[in-house]
């Protein structure tokens, strides 16, 4: 044995690990491993390329920023729910089934039995919530993967939403919901606008379009911005900080990450997920009342496919299909890639129907990108 290694004592491997931990990690190493990565760059790719080619349409005016942003934060809404759950390591796919049904029972109360708004309301989100609550415990109980459990869900609640609205009303679309919260207060949370004598008073000054004939002759073309937008930026700010700046956040990637690790250290996994479960219900909630009061009526129809586009607004974002890895920004970045592409397009003339495939390759590029450099930062094969 040579003089180096007698003089070089055995260390223990928990003293080598923790050297590991404490050792400095350069910024733009970090920066290359965080999850939002891929969605900055489609980000920035995406209103690059929309400068270029529909810059002059109107589309970065204030009437196209609601109009994008409007749709952006619809997706955004729901990617939140779905983002927190899947870092937990599981999936929804009632979510678009819950926005349709939550939509028609704040519906049938407000206009069929004569409920006010707000108790409508808060009776749809109860109700929801403890659907949301259902789906957890049987995936829990059960051991099924959370994508039978809940694919069964988007049929039963498919098919109660339409049977209820039949048997009720005789027809799938429930109109006068507008006038039956007409000053309810909660029903202003969803429905209403916000800013509205900001808009004003950039439309006295020349500096939005205003109305030139009609009734609406010399108002602002936007009066304000859409309390849907607003619901989706406050559901960003707490969903980031739930998971990145609170111990409940740490728990959700434990439990998504490996769950019967997390379980060892004293983690309650099985109250994670059925939590997750349920926000993932309170979000589509969200959803289906700020719809239904902006529009003044409610569809058994509402919401159909949006379990997908929650889906794909997240892994746009860099979260793993697997859990455990993933990013509330990055949700919301994805979110807005969405709305903007899907709005872009339009601005730009394109046919409509390309918008699926500019979609799907915005989706590939994205996870291989962050794929790529997670895995060449982090040395995984």
């Amino acid at each position: 044995m040579s003089k180096s290694h007698e003089q070089q004592p055995h260390r223990p491997i928990e003293e080598l690990i923790l050297e590991e931990r404490m050792r400095p990690v350069p910024r733009w190493r970090k920066a290359l491993i965080r999850p939002e990565l891929g969605s900055i760059c489609g980000t920035i790719l995406v209103f690059l390329l929309f400068a270029m080619i529909a810059g002059d349409s109107g589309m970065f005016s204030a009437e196209g920023f609601i109009n994008w942003g409007t749709v952006s934060a619809q997706f955004a809404i729901i990617a939140v729910g779905a983002c927190l759950l899947m870092i937990a390591g599981e999936f929804d796919l009632s979510i678009g089934s819950m926005i349709g049904f939550s939509g028609i029972v704040i519906a049938l109360l407000t206009v069929q039995w004569g409920w006010p708004a707000w108790l409508a309301i808060i009776t749809a989100f109860a109700v929801a919530i403890a659907i949301g609550a259902l789906n957890g415990f049987l995936v829990i109980r059960t051991g099924l993967p959370s994508f039978i459990v809940t694919l069964a869900f988007l049929f039963i609640l498919r098919g109660l939403t339409i049977f209820i609205a039949i048997s009720t009303t005789g027809k799938t679309i429930i109109g006068g919901v507008r006038e039956a919260s007409e000053g309810d207060f909660v029903a202003a949370l969803f429905g209403g606008k916000v800013f509205g004598g900001f808009f004003r008073w950039l439309a006295d000054n020349d500096m939005i379009a205003t109305f030139v004939a009609g009734p609406r002759a010399g108002q602002p073309v936007v009066d304000g911005i859409p309390m849907l937008m607003v619901w989706a930026l406050i559901l960003i700010i707490l969903g980031h900080f739930l998971l990145v700046r609170t111990k409940f956040g740490n728990w959700i990637f434990a439990a998504g990450g490996d769950a019967q690790a997390a379980r060892y250290v004293g983690v309650p996994v099985n109250r994670v997920k059925i939590l997750m479960f349920m926000l993932t219900a309170f979000c589509a909630t969200i959803f289906a009342t700020c719809q239904v009061m902006e529009f003044g009526s409610a569809a058994a129809d509402r919401g159909l496919l949006k379990e997908f586009e929650a889906i794909i607004s997240v892994v746009i974002g860099g979260a793993l299909l697997t859990g455990g890895y993933g990013s509330v920004i990055g949700a919301a970045l994805g979110a807005l890639i969405f709305g903007v592409v899907q709005q872009g397009l339009f601005f730009a003339g394109v046919e409509s129907s390309l918008f699926r495939v500019f979609l799907g390759v915005i989706l590939l590029l994205a996870v291989i990108l962050n794929t790529y450099i997670r895995r060449r930062i982090t040395g995984e094969r």
